[in-house]
């Protein structure tokens, strides 16, 4: 085997490698923006909750400082 069709394989290898763990580090990355966004969605969930309960303790203390 020549050494420049030796050099192309390990060159080769080289590039597979390099990209499969790119690959898996990008794959890592998303799935990480995933579930970051995951929690964003719920604490969304709970704004109006919290804003109508923010209304329940906003009467009732106006119905305290009225009597």
């Amino acid at each position: 085997m020549s050494e420049s069709v030796l050099v192309g394989l390990l060159s080769l290898l080289g590039t597979c490698l390099g990209t499969l763990g790119g690959f898996r580090i990008t794959t890592y990355r998303i799935e990480q923006l995933e579930k970051k966004v995951e929690k964003h969605n719920h604490f969304a969930d709970k704004i109006p909750v919290i804003e109508e309960k923010i209304k329940v303790i906003n009467h009732r203390l106006e119905d305290i400082e009225n009597e």
